[in-house]
């Protein structure tokens, strides 16, 4: 996608084992992007969320696992890189998924391959996550064409956190139907959630949709079911962390909010993912998705820019009083009209008959 007219994407391999990445913690105010040479600086990156997003979490771990066999190719190297990586976020799957298909296919080769081997792998990950993302826009426009022939104005879209490009490698998932929809003439609108409390909304999302000239309003996280309430929403469209078998998503904090709200006023809730994204092995999200708590700084402090271009942070909640920070919720399946995937869209109780055997065959 598009930085100041610019095709860029959020990860490159840059030689040496190194990637190149976007600081996510400096947009919108700043454009910086920051080398990645060794495992440590991977795991700062995931772990401190200079890099975010299900999809691209997944994609950024696979090279830097490439990048620790570089220095140690042993089992015991191999098994430490993985062990390190995965404790980074709990929640999204692909971190783990990626970690694990790296893995198969190094662990049988010779030492001496493993580090190049596990590098074409993860080119080969961060190429399908965009090739999946293109795909889950075409069909996801689909469903903004067909409430585009049903309005008498543009198709109001409401979208929760960032699942955009920046949370992928290139594309997005939420934010990729209204890409190509908008590529084919269709007009639409963003209502975007500001998603408190690290803002990837009026930070992140809001800043795709301007480089990319969409129309878009950023709004306060709790006014959704108001604009849903007064007819002014035609869909909801989130992103996912992790789905389970039976089409539970964990997504960012609020997404079940939204999810209520919708369901209330009987407007489609639409939930776009790779299967990468899909644990076969979970059948309840609530019980069974581990929900990262981060620190609750993030919640008692703002970060932003002030009136003379400084980046500053600042206090929002009243001295000594406690805060928690959970960072997903999980929305249930009944909640959810369906699914937005690279091979097209699926209730939630079609999820494992349409496409497990799938994803097993490969595995």
């Amino acid at each position: 996608m598009l930085i100041d007219g610019q095709a860029t994407r959020t990860i490159q391999p840059v030689g040496d084992g190194a990637v190149e990445i976007i600081d996510q913690t400096l947009l919108p105010h700043a454009v910086e992007r920051v080398r990645l040479s060794a495992l440590d600086d991977y795991l700062h990156a995931i772990k401190d969320m200079l890099v975010r997003g299900a999809p691209l979490i997944g994609v950024t771990a696979a090279f830097g696992l490439a990048r620790a066999l570089m220095d140690d190719a042993s089992d015991a190297g191999l098994d430490t890189a993985v062990a390190a990586l995965a404790a980074t976020r709990p929640t999204a799957v692909n971190l783990f998924w990626a970690l694990e298909r790296v893995s198969q296919v190094v662990r049988p080769l010779a030492l001496s391959a493993r580090a190049d081997a596990a590098h074409a792998e993860a080119v080969a990950i961060a190429e399908e996550d965009v090739a999946a993302c293109r795909a889950i826009g075409e069909h996801g426009a689909a469903l903004i064409e067909a409430a585009a022939r049903d309005a008498k104005w543009p198709v109001n879209v409401l979208t929760h956190c960032n699942a955009g490009w920046l949370a992928t490698v290139d594309w997005g998932t939420a934010l990729a139907p209204i890409y190509v929809a908008a590529e084919r003439g269709v007009a639409v609108h963003v209502w975007v959630d500001e998603t408190r409390p690290r803002n990837q909304g009026a930070a992140l999302t809001a800043f795709e949709l301007g480089q990319q000239g969409i129309a878009h309003t950023v709004i306060v996280d709790n006014v959704g079911g108001h604009l849903m309430q007064h007819g002014l929403v035609q869909l909801v469209i989130t992103g996912a962390d992790r789905v389970t078998a039976n089409g539970d998503a964990a997504n960012k904090i609020g997404t079940y909010l939204k999810a209520l709200a919708a369901k209330d006023n009987g407007v489609p809730f639409h939930v776009a993912a790779p299967l990468s994204t899909i644990d076969w092995r979970l059948s309840d999200g609530v019980r069974e998705i581990a929900i990262e708590e981060r620190d609750a700084r993030e919640v008692t402090w703002m970060a932003g820019r002030t009136a003379d271009g400084a980046r500053a942070e600042v206090q929002v909640v009243a001295p000594g009083s406690p805060a928690a920070n959970f960072a997903f919720d999980v929305t249930p399946a009944r909640l959810i009209t369906g699914f937005i995937t690279e091979f097209g869209l699926a209730a939630p109780d079609e999820l494992a008959g349409r496409w497990g055997p799938r994803v097993a065959a490969r595995a």
